[in-house]
C-alpha cells in the first residue's frame, strides 16, 4: 500500500501524538506513516495488528481523534444581520473595510466554488485554494500526504469550460460549507441587494474535510449517516489554512463551524492547543462558534455537599426509541475520587466500583441485551482530571441511572457529564435533570480563540440552543455573541452557531483589513482583536458583563433595540474604533 493508501485506509489506526516522531514509534511500529502538523504535534497512521485494543483506558483518551459534528440546523435576500451587525456600516464611507487583502480560511464540507458569490466582477474566482481531502487524484499540497489541492489558476480554467468539475471535481454536496463562506466573505451582488457577504473582498482559502473513518465512528457508537470528521483530519486542515497564508505573507482568520461534546470542556485537546498557538501569532484571528447545545439537555453537573465524606449523586439518563448506542464522559476534579454504578430501566443494578488506577470493565445485564463499556483514567493525559468514559451498547429504552459517589476529601468539588451532540444520537436520549450552562462545544473552549455564541436579531434574544459558558474550570467563556438565526446564505435561510461565527468571521476580516492591510495595528493577533470587538459590542440594559450567554461584553455589536442607524470600528483614534449611534 502507498502511504495515501495507508492514511485512507479503516485498518489504520489515526493516532494523534504531541511528542516528536517517527524516532518515538520505530522500535514498537514498522508500518505507519507519520504527517507533521507543527512543532511535535503530528499524526500517526498505525497498522491496527501492530497496536493494542482501541479503548479508551488503554490507548490514551487524547491521542484518539474525537469527533466533530456540524453547527447548523436546516428566500429573497434579507442583509438585516449585517445591517444590526455593524458589518455594512464600515464596507463603504471613509473606512471601506470589506476584508481586503485578507485571508478567510474554512475547514468543513467544501465549497460550491461556480456560485457567483465566490467571483469577482469579471467572473474569476476569489477562492486561492482547495485542499480536498477525499479526491486522491491530484496532487496534495506541499507538505501534506493526501487529497487532492486546486488553486486559482486551475479554478478558473473550470470556471470556463463548459464541465468545470472535470477540471476542479471537488464540490460541497452537504451544503454547509459553502453556507458559511457565502455569510463571511460572500461577493456584493447586485448592489448589495441581491446578495452581500460580510467581508465580499477577502480572500478565500478552503479544506473540505474528508468523513471520519469506520473504526471511529464506531468506537463512538455515531451513526453512520451523519456527516462526522476526525480531530486528526481537522488538525492537518489547520496546518493548511496556516501554510497558505504564510506563503503569501497574508492575514489569515480561521472560520472554524464545527463542534464536538467530546473532551474536557476547558481547552486541554491536542487541537485546542494548536489552535492556541495560531491564535497567538500575529496577524491571525481563531474565530470558533460556541455550538447548538445548550438546551439539548446534554450536559449535567454534580456538587459534592459540605461535611459529608461521601456525596451520592443518582444521574438519570432518559433514553426515547431504539438506538445502537451512545457514549458519555464524566470528568471529575482533583483530588475527588468518582465510584459509579449502573441501573437498567428494569431495574438491575451492577455492584459499585471503585476505581483505583487506569481499567476497563464491561457489565451484562441477565434481563437485557444491553451492555456498558466503562474506561477509567485516573489523571487524563491533557487535562491532569479524572475521566470515566461510558458506552451504552443497544441500551434498552428507558431511564438509566448512573449512581456517582463522590468521595476523598470532595467537599465543594464537582463532577461533569456530557452527552453526544445532537446530530450523533440515533434516538432522543437526555438527562432528566439536565444544567444548561457548561454547553460550549469543543474547541471553543480554547484559551486564545474568540468563541461565538448566538443571538436572534430579529428580537434581540438570545438564543435557547446557543452554547454557554463558563468551561469546565470556570474559565469566562463565550467571548462575543453573534446572530445566527435564520441568516440568509445562498443555499437559504440556515440557523446555528456556525453562522454566527460566519458573520463574526467577517467582521475579523474586515478589521484585519484596517489593522494590518492599512497599517493602523500591524501586529495585532487574536487577544487583541477580541477586545477591540468588545470595545465596540452592544451592552444591554440590566445586563451584568461578562456572563454564560452574551460572553465578555454582549453581541457583536447591536441588538433589536438599537435599530437606529449604527456604526462599528468608527474610527475614534489611531488605535481605538468603537460603537457610535449616529
Amino acid at each position: 500500500m502507498t502511504d495515501q493508501e495507508k492514511i485512507l485506509s479503516n485498518d489504520y489506526y489515526d493516532i494523534i501524538a504531541d511528542y516528536t516522531l517517527p524516532e518515538r514509534f520505530r522500535g514498537t511500529l514498522k508500518d505507519f506513516v507519520y504527517q507533521p502538523v507543527s512543532g511535535e504535534t503530528g499524526v500517526v497512521y498505525a497498522n491496527s495488528r501492530e497496536v493494542i485494543p482501541l479503548s479508551v483506558s488503554d490507548f490514551t483518551y487524547q491521542v484518539i481523534p474525537k469527533l466533530y459534528g456540524l453547527m447548523q440546523q436546516g428566500e429573497v435576500f434579507d442583509p438585516t444581520p449585517l445591517i444590526r451587525s455593524g458589518i455594512t456600516a464600515v464596507q463603504g464611507g471613509s473606512l471601506n473595510l470589506t476584508g481586503r487583502g485578507v485571508i478567510i480560511g474554512f475547514l468543513d464540507t467544501g465549497i460550491r466554488y461556480d456560485e457567483e458569490v465566490f467571483r469577482n466582477p469579471d467572473g474569476s474566482t476569489r477562492i486561492l485554494g482547495i485542499w480536498d481531502q477525499n479526491i486522491q487524484t491530484g496532487t496534495p499540497p506541499k507538505g501534506i500526504l493526501y487529497g487532492s489541492e486546486y488553486k486559482r489558476e486551475a479554478i478558473n480554467l473550470a470556471l470556463q469550460s463548459e464541465n468545470p468539475r472535470e477540471i476542479v471535481p471537488s464540490y460541497d454536496e452537504n451544503g454547509h460549507g459553502s453556507a458559511i463562506a457565502s455569510v463571511a466573505a460572500g461577493s456584493r451582488l447586485g448592489n448589495g441587494l441581491t446578495f452581500l457577504g460580510a467581508a465580499p473582498d477577502a480572500d478565500i482559502v478552503v479544506v473540505k474535510l474528508k468523513e471520519a473513518k469506520q473504526y471511529l465512528r464506531e468506537l463512538y457508537l455515531v451513526p453512520d449517516d451523519v456527516p462526522a470528521y476526525a480531530e486528526s483530519d481537522v488538525l492537518v486542515a489547520v496546518k493548511y489554512l496556516e501554510s497558505y497564508a504564510v506563503s503569501l505573507l497574508k492575514p489569515l482568520v480561521i472560520c472554524f463551524g464545527l463542534g464536538t461534546n467530546m473532551g474536557d470542556h476547558d481547552g486541554h485537546s491536542i487541537l485546542a492547543g494548536y489552535l492556541n498557538q495560531i491564535a497567538t501569532r500575529r496577524s491571525r484571528v481563531v474565530m470558533v462558534c460556541g455550538g447548538n447545545e445548550g438546551n439539548s439537555a446534554h450536559h449535567y453537573e454534580g456538587t459534592a455537599i459540605d461535611g459529608l465524606s461521601e456525596t451520592i449523586d443518582n444521574v438519570e439518563i432518559r433514553v426515547d426509541g431504539d438506538t445502537k448506542g451512545f457514549t458519555a464522559e464524566l470528568w471529575g476534579s482533583v483530588p475527588a475520587k468518582h465510584a459509579i454504578s449502573i441501573r437498567t430501566p428494569g431495574g438491575e443494578v451492577t455492584p459499585r466500583v471503585d476505581f483505583r488506577d487506569q481499567s476497563s470493565r464491561e457489565f451484562s445485564f441477565v434481563f437485557e441485551r444491553s451492555r456498558v463499556q466503562v474506561d477509567h483514567i485516573l489523571v487524563e493525559q491533557g487535562s491532569g482530571e479524572e475521566l470515566i468514559f461510558f458506552r451504552f451498547i443497544d441500551p434498552t429504552p428507558g431511564i438509566w441511572t448512573i449512581q456517582v459517589t463522590i468521595s476523598e476529601n470532595a467537599s465543594g468539588s464537582s463532577f461533569h457529564i456530557w452527552l453526544p451532540l445532537t446530530d450523533f444520537l440515533q434516538s432522543d436520549t437526555y438527562f432528566l435533570r439536565p444544567y444548561p450552562f457548561g454547553t460550549l462545544t469543543e474547541p471553543s473552549n480554547a484559551r486564545e480563540v474568540i468563541t461565538i455564541t448566538t443571538y436572534n436579531d430579529e428580537n434581540g434574544s438570545f438564543w435557547a440552543e446557543s452554547g454557554r459558558g463558563y468551561t469546565r474550570m470556570g474559565r469566562m467563556k463565550p467571548d462575543i455573541c453573534a446572530p445566527g438565526v435564520n441568516i440568509d446564505t445562498i443555499l437559504g435561510n440556515r440557523t446555528g452557531s456556525s453562522m454566527a461565527v460566519a458573520i463574526a468571521s467577517g467582521a475579523a476580516a474586515q478589521f484585519l483589513q484596517w489593522a494590518v492591510i492599512e497599517v493602523n495595528q500591524p501586529r495585532v493577533e487574536s487577544r487583541e482583536v477580541k477586545n477591540y470587538l468588545i470595545r465596540g459590542a452592544y451592552r444591554a440594559p440590566g445586563e451584568s458583563y461578562p456572563n454564560r450567554e452574551w460572553g465578555d461584553y454582549d453581541i457583536i455589536v447591536s441588538s433589536q433595540q438599537e435599530t437606529s442607524k449604527i456604526k462599528v470600528f468608527r474610527r475614534f483614534s489611531p488605535n481605538i474604533f468603537l460603537l457610535q449611534k449616529q
